[in-house]
């Protein structure tokens, strides 16, 4: 196109040059131009202007066709609005000053050229569906909550604000809040992404957190969704990760912790001096966290040519933050070990899944982990395996580690149940953490009435796993009544065997729980699960001082989202209900529902697994 362009150009040049050599110079302007041009005559129709010949071409002064003639098409100009100064407000220019103290993002905005995407168009994607989690890859139906109420899925989701007493509890509640979702009718894609990725946060599933933000444009993100994202990339002690949210959302907030990542972020943008200065300025208004601006001033120091050097001293810092804790560990300042001994469940939840920290560090984050079901038995594993292939690793994890090693490759069975029970019992308070860690050891113990009074330990630690087949051999070898036949009981895939009177009445007398805890949890789960005749629910109720069929709001909602079919709503209702932080907190009439309405949406094995882990645990 270009090309013909420049030929025809260059034809016309060159016409222009043959016409004007013929002639003596004369008068350009043609001739009435200094007169009023007449008002153009419409014509029915345009006709074809004859062809000039060569005498007329040659005859520069001869009269040129006028409006009116034939082949000329008059139209006028649209006519143009005339600027007035008075339809420009100019109050809210700012002065020359202002300009000058400006920063570039300011700039920016007032000009309207801050950036609103940070991916290209066809890279953008649709909010219609939201996860990490497919179909087929273990994720619950998209469809699910679709024609369900929004207020209904809104309250549930903002209900849940704590973890769950259970593991298997949080790892199907994880499982529903990660897969690939549609919105209920009538709510936001965005909020719905916002309170599922709330509710994560707080059960410290932060890595799941940030992949499901990072499934939404940050164009789209809402403020409430930037500070889900922010919480999400803090946990997983990723500062940077958070950069887009806080450059191209206004999430309403300009507290201390909004003003470091502001900071930060515009360090790496390339305002290193702009970011220096600002914290600098809030370090000097601050008094009670002045470590963590300076940690805040040396990650800004990290981008570009930053040569501050920030000196960090923890003394007299008080208790470890998250906030603190990410910005150490993404600059690779060690902690004090007394401040992490000291830290709280957030923290070591978070401390167990950090790469930054050395194995031997998060093996003392581990068992809370393991307990809450952040981390899984092979990922126990993996973790201990580090620690005993580390040269020189000393005290109470390596230990644990040199046990685990003899718990699977020991070759007298006593040796490697004598190796298992070293493991739990150096748990403390988060001793089902460590059964989650012998799960698969105690999976290769043999079955031997040698070994019958640890069944029900061994039973358990299986269980933390699911691997309710292995557990099963030990069927024959356990009484009837016992801790180990109770468990079994509950855990059985089949459960074509109706419990008897007599078996739950011998569990019940050889219970020695506080309140008989146990017993309770075991009725609850059988008649859950229909393993239990009416009569013996009846006459056990009574004896135990419970009533599970007693109704609440939450116990009529769990039950019409089982009786509709809708496994994703019941598993999130189920979460709302096993909050808390101890099973103590647990009752059987929460435990008979969950079970029962998990049973009847088809999610059977965590309804099994849920129960057995009422009773081992309470």
């Amino acid at each position: 196109m270009k090309s013909a362009w420049l030929v025809g150009g260059a034809a016309l040049a060159l016409t222009s040059a043959v016409v004007f050599a013929q002639d003596a110079p004369v008068d350009l302007l043609p001739p009435g131009f200094d007169d009023p041009a007449p008002t153009p005559t419409p014509t029915p129709r345009a006709t074809r202007a004859p062809a000039a010949t060569p005498t007329q071409a040659a005859q520069p002064n001869a009269p040129q066709p006028t409006a009116t003639q034939s082949g000329e098409i008059v139209q006028p100009l649209p006519a143009q609005p005339s600027a007035s100064s008075a339809d420009l407000d100019l109050s809210d220019l700012p002065t020359l000053e202002e300009l000058e103290a400006m920063s570039t993002d300011e700039l920016d905005e007032l000009l309207g050229l801050k950036p609103k995407y940070d991916i290209p168009p066809a890279a953008r994607r649709s909010t219609e569906r939201v996860g990490v989690l497919g179909g087929g890859e273990g994720g619950l139906p998209s469809a699910s909550l679709a024609l369900q109420p929004a207020d209904l899925v809104r309250a549930v989701l903002a209900g849940t604000t704590r973890p769950m007493v259970s593991r298997w509890g949080h790892i199907l509640l994880r499982r529903a809040l990660a897969s690939r979702l549609a919105p209920p009718q009538g709510m936001d894609p965005v909020e719905f992404a916002t309170l599922r990725a709330d509710v994560l946060n707080a059960m410290g599933e932060h890595v799941v957190a940030r992949a499901l933000v990072q499934d939404v444009d940050t164009a789209n993100y809402s403020p409430a969704l930037a500070n889900a994202a922010i919480a999400a990339y803090i946990g997983t002690s990723d500062i940077v990760g958070a950069c887009p949210a806080v450059r191209l959302v206004d999430a309403e907030r300009d507290d201390t912790e909004w003003q470091m990542l502001a900071g930060i972020c515009n360090a790496f943008a390339g305002e290193e001096t702009r970011a220096q200065n600002d914290l600098r300025r809030l370090l000097n208004r601050t008094e009670d966290d002045r470590i963590d601006v300076l940690l805040a001033q040396r990650f800004a120091g990290s981008a570009g040519r930053g040569r501050r050097a920030v000196t960090i001293e923890w003394d007299g810092t008080g208790a470890i933050t998250p906030w603190r804790f990410a910005l150490a560990n993404s600059l690779g300042e060690p902690i004090p070990d007394n401040l992490l001994d000291e830290a709280g469940a957030e923290v070591l939840r978070n401390a167990a899944i950090t790469p930054a920290l050395a194995p031997v560090q998060r093996a003392a984050a581990a068992d809370i982990a393991g307990a809450g079901g952040i981390l899984s038995a092979a990922a126990m594993v993996d973790l201990y395996s580090q620690i005993f292939a580390e040269q020189g690793a000393e005290g109470d994890p390596a230990l644990t580690a040199s046990r685990l090693r003899e718990a699977y490759v020991g070759s007298d069975p006593a040796q490697r149940l004598a190796a298992i029970r070293d493991i739990w019992s150096g748990g403390g308070d988060f001793s089902y953490g460590r059964q989650v860690l012998t799960a698969y050891a105690a999976a290769r113990m043999p079955v031997s009435g040698d070994f019958a009074d640890d069944a029900g330990g061994l039973i358990a630690s299986m269980l933390t796993a699911g691997l309710d087949r292995d557990a099963l051999r030990w069927a024959g070898e356990v009484d009837a009544g016992s801790l180990a036949w109770g468990l079994l009981a509950l855990a059985d895939p089949d459960g074509t065997e109706t419990i008897t009177d007599g078996e739950l009445d011998a569990f019940v007398d050889d219970d020695g729980s506080a309140g008989q805890h146990k017993s309770r949890m075991l009725l609850a789960g059988l008649a859950g699960l229909g393993r239990v005749e009416s009569a013996e629910i009846a006459e056990y109720s009574d004896r135990l001082g419970i009533t599970l069929s007693a109704q609440t709001r939450w116990t009529r909602m769990i039950e019409r989202a089982a009786e509709a079919g809708n496994p994703t709503l019941v598993a999130m209702l189920a979460g709302l209900g096993m909050q808390g932080s101890d099973w103590e907190q647990m009752t059987a009439r929460h435990l008979y529902h969950i079970v029962s309405a998990l049973r009847s949406v088809g999610l059977e094995a965590e309804a099994r697994m849920i129960a057995a882990e009422a009773v081992a645990r309470a």
